[in-house]
């Protein structure tokens, strides 16, 4: 394959993910925009409805960001260069954001611990930190990452090229994912404790602590898969590999986060509770209230009475 063919042949792939990008991010909004009157706009917002708007808005602008730029929309290095850095600092505010809200949901399931808070804040101060110092060393200096200009006959485009090999970008996310492993330990340590005690009370698990439970350990395999996706981009990938990561990183984690922080909401309001919880604030609420709670533990004795009679 000449030169110019591979041009040809990278640009293509480029240009078809990035129409997959935005069909993808686009359909989903469209399909999630009624919700979000209701759920967000048509409501006194919270912190959660703050953190909703953060990554569902940061993520469309990232997401149209990174499918225009390239070659869908032809910029200048002058223009592209400066870009590139703002999509990887954006990357890195949206992923922060992200253990946010794992943050405030283990605050919300542990009642409001203010210790726990407070304690996870602290913690997370160095991985931003973290974030911050790798977003300079790899992506923020020439000498790390540049951008190539590419100009044929037919055809005009951009492309990155790395100078760094991915150990750096492997060390930094490893304390990453510990911290991620930590809050899943965390939220699986308050799900046994509730299994647990309602164990002993004879009642079913509350359906809310287990659907945020489970949000968590998929918010861990997300974060994990893109953190291993953000360490390979910087291997000599084939552009096929290569653009397939790209549309995944492009696309999954900002449908995947907006879309589990409102479907809980939406399962919310299509269950009729009789109790709301402020422990769960606006996004669970108890299915069943204390007096019901009694009511099941005394069905249950007397059913054990006719078991023995």
């Amino acid at each position: 394959m000449s030169e110019l063919e591979q041009y040809s042949y990278d640009l293509r792939w480029n240009n078809n993910m990035a129409v997959v990008t935005i069909t993808l991010v686009v359909y989903d909004y469209i399909l999630q925009f009624e919700n979000e009157v209701q759920f967000v706009w048509g409501r006194q917002l919270s912190v959660m409805a703050y953190l909703y708007l953060a990554v569902r808005y940061l993520g469309i602008f990232l997401a149209m960001l990174c499918a225009l730029w390239g070659g869908l929309i032809y910029m200048p290095v002058s223009v592209s260069y400066p870009l590139v850095i703002l999509i990887q600092w954006c990357f890195s505010a949206y992923f922060c954001l992200s253990e946010v809200i794992l943050i405030w949901r283990l605050y919300v399931l542990y009642n409001q611990s203010k210790l726990l808070l407070y304690g996870l804040l602290g913690l997370f101060l160095p991985v931003v930190a973290l974030y911050i110092g790798m977003d300079i060393f790899l992506y923020s200096r020439p000498s790390a990452l540049s951008v190539q200009e590419i100009i044929t006959p037919n055809f005009e485009y951009c492309a990155t090229s790395f100078h760094m090999g991915p150990m750096p970008a492997i060390y930094a996310s490893i304390p990453v994912m510990c911290f991620d492993i930590f809050l899943v330990v965390l939220a699986a340590a308050i799900l046994v404790k509730h299994m647990k005690d309602r164990r002993e009370i004879g009642m079913r698990p509350n359906a809310y602590v287990l659907m945020i439970v489970r949000y968590h350990i998929i918010y861990f395999v997300l974060n994990l898969a893109t953190q291993i996706f953000m360490v390979l981009v910087w291997a000599n990938l084939s552009i096929p590999v290569f653009s397939v990561i790209m549309t995944f990183s492009d696309t999954v984690p900002f449908i995947m986060v907006p879309r589990l922080i409102i479907s809980i909401w939406d399962t919310h309001a299509n269950i009729k509770c009789v109790y709301v919880s402020t422990t769960f604030e606006d996004c669970v609420c108890w299915t069943s209230p204390p007096r019901f709670e009694q009511y099941e533990m005394g069905s249950r004795a007397e059913w054990l009475q006719n078991q023995d009679e």
